[in-house]
């Protein structure tokens, strides 16, 4: 099932979709854009480059079990989003992103949240979990301001974020 929607945000058209293989060299040119700092925040250690495989795998999703969105200005990809089902809980799903650090704090990280949320509903996933270091507090505060019941833990600098994704209750 393809995914496809632009809207503006702060002024600046931009699509979020699908990933593509054809995406290969925009990831790589967006990993290379990255900062030290957003890309260990994203890898949880220094991660200067992306090798071929992370960059085949990547790209090369099913869309169900692991569902990888980007969102993208003129040609550039500027942001990332995935969810990957897990193998021991198959309706929970681990879920990442990452926002070039020019666009972070503009709510890209928001909408990339919402769409994976509709694609794993759409494949019976009932809860979203994420790992994340404790001084990612632009990632927590995405998570904080979803609407959902957060559960989470704490372990040598990482946070465990878990929560429901079911469809929210009318107040």
């Amino acid at each position: 099932m393809s995914h496809s929607k632009k809207c503006e945000v702060r002024g600046v058209l931009v699509e979020i979709r699908d990933i593509r293989p054809d995406d290969a060299e925009r990831l790589v040119a967006f990993h290379a854009g990255l900062s030290a700092e957003t890309k260990s925040r994203r890898f949880f250690a220094p991660h200067p480059v992306l090798s071929l495989d992370e960059v085949q795998r990547f790209t090369r999703v099913d869309g169900e079990d692991r569902v990888a969105l980007v969102v993208v200005e003129g040609e550039a990809i500027v942001a990332v989003g995935r969810y990957d089902r897990s193998i021991e809980r198959s309706h929970d799903a681990e879920v990442a992103f990452v926002v070039t650090d020019r666009r972070q704090g503009e709510g890209l990280g928001s909408l990339l949240l919402a769409a994976l949320i509709d694609l794993a509903r759409r494949h019976s996933i009932t809860r979203f979990t994420a790992d994340t270091l404790t001084i990612n507090t632009a990632m927590m505060r995405v998570f904080r301001h979803s609407g959902f019941e957060l559960t989470t833990g704490y372990d040598h600098g990482v946070i465990h974020v878990e929560f429901p994704i079911a469809a929210q209750k009318p107040a």
